[in-house]
């Protein structure tokens, strides 16, 4: 979902290597309904995204204008509001510091799924983004199977030192939470909260480039209610 959400925001994140913090939170409860809360934190490369938007091109591609971003950023919102099976869509943007923050409820997993598919092929215009038939969440009441949809490892090949630096310098937070506690779970990466009601796995975006399965994990919950 992250290569998505980036580019449904600001199509300015592909072409920029940035300092770039994201947390993908999403809370599951009994019913099978829940919020998603997407956060992608720019701030600390805010000098570079204004030189960036200061230009015509870069790196022979064209730099869309700011009015350009908070139009799409704006559609966006719109059009996920619109999807079936999703309310409460809030998508607050924070143009000075370029902190964007999303959030949305739910019916189901399927659903939310569904939903951010439409709005981004729609979107975007392109019909043969190779992620739109990947499912990166299931839900079947009893586990929850998270993933990331792969991320073309082409750019990290051509990285400069100091936009490698960049990466590592940033980081990728997922967070599952639920109504009743977690059994147990695969990645042996992830945390447990003290509460046994939430799981985290971390990491930063230029190991993520090198590797999408960082943040895979499957969550068993217990069969007993809290």
């Amino acid at each position: 979902m992250m290569r998505y959400v980036l580019f449904s925001f600001f199509g300015l994140c592909l072409m920029l290597t940035s300092c770039i913090e994201i947390v993908d939170d999403i809370t599951i409860k009994n019913d099978g309904t829940g919020t998603l809360k997407y956060t992608i934190n720019l701030s600390s490369s805010k000098v570079k995204i204004g030189s960036i938007l200061a230009l015509d091109s870069l790196d022979g591609k064209r730099v869309p204008s700011l009015d350009e971003i908070k139009n799409k950023v704006s559609d966006f919102k719109l059009k996920l509001a619109a999807q079936p099976g999703i309310t409460n869509v809030t998508l607050d943007p924070n143009w000075l510091d370029y902190i964007f923050k999303l959030q949305c409820d739910f019916t189901n997993v399927a659903t939310l799924q569904k939903a951010l598919k439409a709005v981004i092929e729609d979107i975007s215009k392109d019909k043969t983004i190779s992620e739109k038939e990947y499912d990166w969440l299931s839900w079947d009441g009893q586990k929850l199977i998270r993933s990331v949809p792969e991320i073309s490892l082409q750019k990290s090949k051509t990285l400069k030192q100091e936009e490698i630096d960049l990466l590592k310098l940033g980081s990728y937070t997922s967070i599952s939470r639920f109504e009743r506690f977690v059994e147990k779970f695969d990645n042996p990466d992830a945390k447990l909260s003290q509460n046994k009601l939430n799981v985290m796995v971390k990491t930063n975006p230029y190991l993520l480039m090198q590797d999408p399965n960082l943040l895979e994990n499957t969550i068993y919950l217990t069969t007993v209610k809290n």
